[in-house]
C-alpha cells in the first residue's frame, strides 16, 4: 500500500488543508485542530439559563464547511511567521461576497481571556482570540462566536482509545474514570507518560482510511457520483488495501519513508531519509450526519449523497460498542516509544504488521451507543 493524500484541519470543523508530507507527533501532525469555533448563548434571566459556550462541530453546524483554510509560511524556518488564511465563501447564487482572515499560526495568548472547553467528557482550557477574529466569524455565519485557540493545553483521552488503554482489559466505568484521572496533566498542558493528549479532534491523534472503502461507499451513489473523501475528515488515505474494509482489522501500519521532497509547512519539512515509523490503530471511527452535508451549499444534502449515512447502516454497523452508527476508518496514534518528528509523504510504502482477529470494541464515555 501506499498514502495517497495527507490533509490538516488547523481550525477544526472547516475544510482541510491538504500535504504532501508532514511531521508525525503523539498529538497529532502539527497545528492540526488548535482551534476551534464556539457558538455563544447569552443568559436569558427570563427563561433562567445562564451564558454558555457551545462547541461547533460539523455534524450540526453544517455551513462550517464553506469555510476554506491553508497555511502559509513566508519564513519556512520560522514557524512564528506562518499564518492561516481563511476564505469564506458563500454558496453560489445567495448574497454576500467572499471574505478572507489571516490568523497567526502560533498566536501570543499571554494576555488573552481563558475559557472552558469540554468536548465529549474530555476537558481542557483554551483562550478567547478576542473581537478581531469573533467578529469576522460572526459575520460570516450570522451568529456570535468566541473562536478560541488551545495554546500549550490538550485534552484527555477516555476511555479505550489511548494504546495504554487498548492494550489493557476494559469496558468498565471503572475504566473510564481512571482513562480520565491519568490524565489531568493533559489539562494543564502537558502530556501524562500514562495517557496521550489530543487537539480539538475529536477522539485521536489520527484518522487512517483507505481509498479502497471509499470506491465501496461510491458505488452506493448513482453512477457517475463518487463520494468526497474529505466528508470523512481523515489525516491519512491509503491506496493499495487488498479488500475494502480490510483496516477493520488493522492494530498497526508502518510507514517506510524514502528520500524525497514535497510540500511541508516549513523547510525542515521537506526532505526525509529512510526509515521506519508506525501508527497504532486502537478504534473504529464511527460516523454521524456530517457524511451527508451537501458541501457546495453547506447544508443538509439531498437525494442519494444526502442518504449516505443510511446507505453505510445496511452492513456497516460492525462495532459492538456503537452499533447504531456506521463505521468508516481507523482512530491511531503514533506508537508508544516513538517521541515524534519522523515525516511521511504521499508515495510513502505502508504495510500492516499488526492484525487483530477481531473488531475492536469502541468505549468512549458519552460516545457509545
Amino acid at each position: 500500500m501506499k498514502i495517497s493524500q495527507l490533509y490538516v484541519y488547523p481550525i477544526k470543523s472547516l475544510r482541510p488543508a491538504p500535504l504532501t508530507t508532514a511531521t508525525l507527533t503523539p498529538q497529532g501532525f502539527p497545528y492540526d485542530r488548535r482551534f476551534m469555533l464556539l457558538k455563544v448563548h447569552p443568559a436569558d434571566p427570563s427563561a433562567g439559563t445562564e451564558a454558555r459556550l457551545e462547541n461547533i462541530h460539523v455534524a450540526f453546524f453544517p455551513e462550517t464547511v464553506l469555510f476554506f483554510q491553508e497555511i502559509v509560511c513566508p519564513d519556512n524556518e520560522d514557524p512564528s511567521t506562518g499564518h492561516i488564511v481563511v476564505t469564506f465563501k458563500p454558496p453560489q447564487g445567495s448574497e454576500g461576497d467572499e471574505r478572507r482572515l489571516d490568523i497567526p499560526l502560533t498566536p501570543d495568548f499571554q494576555s488573552l481571556e481563558v475559557v472552558d472547553v469540554v468536548m465529549h467528557n474530555s476537558p481542557t482550557k483554551a483562550y478567547n482570540m478576542g473581537s478581531h477574529y469573533n467578529s469576522w466569524f460572526s459575520e460570516c455565519l450570522g451568529y456570535p462566536i468566541v473562536f478560541a485557540y488551545l495554546g500549550p493545553h490538550l485534552r484527555p483521552v477516555l476511555g479505550n482509545l489511548s494504546p495504554n488503554a487498548a492494550n489493557k482489559s476494559s469496558g468498565t466505568a471503572a475504566s473510564w474514570l481512571s482513562s480520565i484521572t491519568k490524565s489531568i496533566p493533559a489539562v494543564l498542558g502537558g502530556t501524562s507518560k500514562e495517557e496521550e493528549g489530543i487537539t480539538f479532534v475529536d477522539c485521536a491523534a489520527y484518522l487512517v482510511v483507505t481509498e479502497e472503502s471509499l470506491n465501496d461507499v461510491s458505488s452506493r451513489l448513482p453512477e457517475g457520483e463518487e463520494m468526497d473523501i474529505t466528508k470523512f475528515r481523515p489525516n491519512i488515505v491509503l491506496t493499495g488495501s487488498p479488500t475494502a474494509w480490510d483496516e477493520d482489522f488493522w492494530g498497526e501500519v508502518t510507514f517506510t519513508s524514502s528520500q524525497h521532497k514535497g510540500t511541508g509547512i516549513f523547510k525542515g519539512d521537506e526532505t526525509t531519509g529512510n526509515g521506519e515509523t508506525q501508527i497504532t490503530l486502537t478504534q473504529n471511527c464511527a460516523r454521524c450526519q456530517s457524511i451527508n452535508i451537501d458541501y457546495a451549499t453547506g447544508k443538509p444534502g439531498k437525494w442519494e449523497a444526502g442518504s449516505i449515512l443510511k446507505k453505510l447502516m445496511k452492513d456497516r454497523r460492525v462495532d459492538g460498542g456503537t452499533k447504531y452508527s456506521p463505521i468508516f476508518g481507523r482512530y491511531g496514534f503514533l506508537k508508544i516509544g516513538i517521541s515524534g518528528g519522523p515525516r511521511i509523504a504521499v508515495g510513502d510504502e505502508v504495510t500492516v504488521t499488526k492484525r487483530n482477529e477481531e473488531r475492536t470494541k469502541f468505549e468512549w464515555p458519552g460516545l457509545n451507543n
